[in-house]
């Protein structure tokens, strides 16, 4: 059957929209507040696929349905558009990556308008824009007044074909993620951040926060928090001894080695002759791996290390033990040392059996320590003054030990190191500072901000190894106001993360030349009260993000102390890919086909391997939103992209779902407006006539469904479940469909909780119900809940838990009516014919069942 044009009504709506401004944020302060934040993308040249727009049409819901809540709305988008993507493609074709970063951006707003996102555009930004990333470095120069910038001399992960800097979460395996290439570790100059001056906070301040259990873990996991203590092992031979952290030190008496660091300043002190050369074959095979993959290396993944030929004293026992190296320790990390128990920690029995070194039971519970390490507690064995102790009031015993023979003491560690800040590239914010002759670093007066990307010949480093801007040989020297000297520019860049570590304030007063934002309207919308966005940033972009918010609150230029209030993590959308397992070629939809239960490469026998997978334009299977709204509409997309299943969860992509979500649409339509069909000799559309101010109201359950569809979609406003929402929406719609009139009041309550989901046709159905206004600032209508009472009840019948028949009764029917009217059923009564009931089971309002 025919329906609506959603060509013409996507174009109409959205050239309404822009043209009235229809989405300005309100200025009016009385009102309550809402904050409702995407995290905004990196303009890529591939564009948006439809699995981009999940996380955007959710917070459009929300936004738009809060609007008519009462609420004043903050709902913005901008563009992360700094990063190595465009620089790349820069090196490649010579266009500056302005001109490429400028190019992106069209298409992805183009793409998002072409979705009916109800954006307040004139806020937009982007972090690449100098009067964004002035502020950026405003905000880097308040980090170096503070003593929280500084630079130093640190290892790090540098690339040799990229010439920069990788952070540990890019490399795996020696090699850089995204490309291949090889990366090595270098000793150089960087800017860090001193995050773990935040450590406690940002693991306390989780409390109260509103987020998925799984990034609470996540965050306090990286921040690694460990309580326990320093223990100095002297070193047999040498007058450096080595200290160790430890979360266990209650299980000193079973410790049997120590292990260092690769990279540990020791390891080249104390190696004895005959071990030199297969430690540092070692290191130089550690040297190629990230820190990021030496700790998060599988558990049973094999060991690896190298004995020194060194000796250290168990400082309890007074025993001689192994002194080994091995990639699971981190010079960063405690202390970069820690000593060995195998019978109650896994990854050493792991290690223990591989090389076959001493295990010593010391704490009792295991079935036999030489075949499993015991982790649980128990009483303390083999362990002299700690006989007998739990785990807790051994480490505090033995803590005061170690303490009265100057042997240790109580510490607090964590896994947080400081934030890497350099990279050696040419796309990011500059830094505002300059070195002066004798190496004093200063910053540049705030009145000079923005330092501005300068023009240069090529986006590569110089054939010395500097970085890009070393290019810049106009750009370079700067005056010294102080002193009158010449000064050198940095010639690194800040890390894509700098820019959306605050994106979410510029965009509360995004014209301010004057300041990053303004005081007072923090103070109104601040914090953001809905974050949605991948949980692949569940770590970093929110930890930077909270450290700089934590550091501004401090400055006083915040008021909260935390940025968002809540949090959730879209589910990703997957979509089967074909490829050939020989070549490795990927094949589009079209160019694969179905035989007896295999997939081949269409008219010929070579086999396709299929795999439900991400989409990329590199697998072959992504699928534009542009088509689909093309094909389908906008509403059509949107309602299935919600539709598909709970938000959280990950999905296959079939289009055939957009096809289902569109035919209601159409029964919609049709419900106020017969089609123009030519061939039936309707030229136009016309109004049905059974939207009605005369329609009876006695429909009963039409009434009912729509007042359940209502408490439905106002819940899942807050608890996010659009999937079930639109459901009860389409109950609605079928007894809608079966009523022969509806009443005119019933279904502009319908269209106002449709319009969030499907605002285009929303807006159509409103103005031809009469209206001359947009929709979107109507009241949102609620529920009766004394409409959602049914006359009867209707329970399912069951004989030995198989569903038999149904009844109609009463709502106040007792359970003794109830169980004779189920018995009295005529299709009931033939499975209980002839057989005593043993039992009668009544679950109040729903079901009986008879064990016969």
């Amino acid at each position: 059957m025919a329906g609506f044009d959603h060509k013409t009504l996507d174009a109409k709506w959205q050239a309404f929209w822009e043209r009235e401004q229809t989405f300005l944020t309100p200025t009016d302060r009385t009102r309550p507040k809402y904050y409702v934040l995407d995290m905004f993308p990196y303009p890529s040249g591939d564009g948006l696929h439809v699995g981009h727009p999940k996380g955007y049409t959710a917070t459009d819901v929300v936004a738009r349905a809060k609007r008519m809540m009462g609420f004043n709305v903050l709902r913005v988008m901008g563009w992360d558009s700094f990063g190595l993507p465009a620089e790349r493609r820069a090196e490649r074709t010579g266009e500056h990556p302005s001109v490429i970063t400028a190019r992106n951006i069209a298409t992805f707003k183009s793409q998002l308008q072409k979705l009916g996102l109800s954006y307040d555009w004139t806020r937009e930004l982007a972090t690449s824009d100098p009067t964004y990333y002035k502020w950026t470095q405003w905000i880097f120069e308040l980090l170096f007044e503070r003593g929280l910038a500084y630079r130093a001399e640190v290892p790090v992960n540098f690339c040799p074909a990229l010439g920069t800097v990788l952070a540990n979460e890019e490399v795996k395996d020696g090699k850089y993620i995204e490309t291949g290439d090889d990366v090595e570790k270098r000793l150089m100059k960087q800017w860090m951040l001193r995050i773990t001056e935040y450590a406690d906070r940002l693991s306390e301040d989780l409390t109260g926060l509103d987020w998925p259990p799984g990034t609470h873990t996540a965050q306090f996991e990286w921040i690694g928090k460990s309580i326990g203590a320093n223990v100095v092992f002297k070193v047999v031979g040498s007058d450096h001894p080595i200290t160790v952290f430890t979360t266990r030190p209650d299980t000193l008496f079973g410790g049997t080695w120590v292990v260092l660091a690769p990279e540990h300043p020791l390891v080249d002190q104390i190696t004895t002759p005959e071990q030199r050369a297969a430690v540092a074959a070692y290191r130089d095979q550690v040297g190629k791996r990230s820190e990021r993959d030496r700790t998060t290396e599988a558990a049973d993944a094999p060991k690896t290390g190298v004995a020194t030929g060194a000796f250290a004293i168990n400082p309890v026992t007074g025993k001689q033990i192994p002194i080994w190296i091995a990639d699971y320790v981190l010079a960063s990390y405690g202390t970069g040392a820690v000593f060995a128990c195998p019978a109650h920690d896994e990854r050493d029995h792991a290690f223990a059996t591989k090389f076959t070194l001493p295990i010593i039971e010391v704490v009792k519970g295991g079935e036999n320590v030489q075949v499993a390490a015991y982790t649980g507690d128990g009483p303390h064995v083999n362990s002299d003054f700690l006989d007998g102790l739990d785990i807790d009031a051994a480490k505090e015993k033995v803590i005061g030990w170690l303490e009265a023979h100057g042997l240790g003491s109580k510490s607090i560690r964590y896994k947080l190191r400081d934030w890497l800040f350099s990279r050696q590239r040419y796309w990011g914010e500059p830094f505002p500072t300059y070195e002066l002759p004798d190496g004093q670093v200063k910053l540049v007066p705030k009145s000079d901000l923005p330092v501005a990307l300068p023009q240069i010949d090529e986006y590569k480093p110089t054939r010395d190894g500097q970085p890009p801007l070393a290019r810049a040989k106009d750009w370079l020297p700067v005056t010294d106001k102080e002193t009158g000297q010449v000064a050198m520019r940095e010639t690194n860049t800040m890390p894509q993360w700098a820019g959306s570590c605050w994106y979410y304030l510029r965009f509360i007063s995004p014209q301010l030349t004057d300041q990053p934002w303004d005081r007072e309207e923090e103070k109104y919308w601040m914090p953001v009260d809905l974050y949605v966005g991948g949980n692949e940033h569940a770590v970093l972009h929110l930890l930077y993000a909270r450290f700089w918010h934590k550091v501004l609150y401090d400055a006083g230029f915040v008021s909260t102390k935390e940025p968002f209030q809540r949090l959730f993590h879209q589910g990703m959308i997957h979509k089967t890919s074909y490829r050939e397992p020989k070549s490795g070629k990927y094949h589009y939809d079209h160019e694969v086909e179905q035989r007896d239960g295999a997939w081949y490469v269409k008219g010929t026998n070579d086999v396709v391997e299929t795999k439900l997978d991400k989409m990329s334009k590199s697998r072959y299977n992504v699928v534009n939103p542009d088509d689909m709204g093309n094909e389908f509409g906008a509403d059509a997309m949107r309602m299935y992209e919600l539709f598909m299943g709970p938000l959280e969860d990950g999905v296959e992509w079939e289009t055939s779902g957009v096809a289902g979500t569109r035919r209601f649409l159409d029964r919609v339509w049709r419900l106020l407006v017969v089609p123009a069909d030519p061939s039936s000799g309707i030229e136009a559309d016309t109004l049905s006539g059974k939207v009605s101010e005369d329609a009876p109201r006695d429909n009963k359950d039409l009434e009912r469904t729509l007042h359940a569809a209502i408490k439905k979609v106002t819940a899942a406003v807050t608890d996010l479940r659009f999937n079930t929402a639109i459901a009860d929406m389409m109950v609605f719609v079928n007894e809608a469909t079966k009523a022969t009139a509806i009443p005119r009041d019933w279904f502009e309550m319908f269209v106002k909780i449709l319009s969030p989901f499907a605002p285009h046709i929303a807006e159509e159905l409103w103005q031809r119900l009469g209206h001359t206004t947009t929709i979107t600032y109507e009241p949102w209508p609620a529920h009766d809940e004394a409409k959602l009472a049914r006359d009867v009840m209707v329970i399912a019948v069951q004989v030995l838990g198989k569903l038999r028949g149904q009844i109609e009764v009463p709502p106040d029917a007792t359970e003794a009516t109830i169980l004779a009217a189920a018995k009295a059923d005529h299709k009931v009564q033939q499975f209980l014919a002839g057989k005593p009931i043993k039992r009668e089971i009544y679950v109040k309002g729903r079901l009986v069942n008879f064990v016969v």
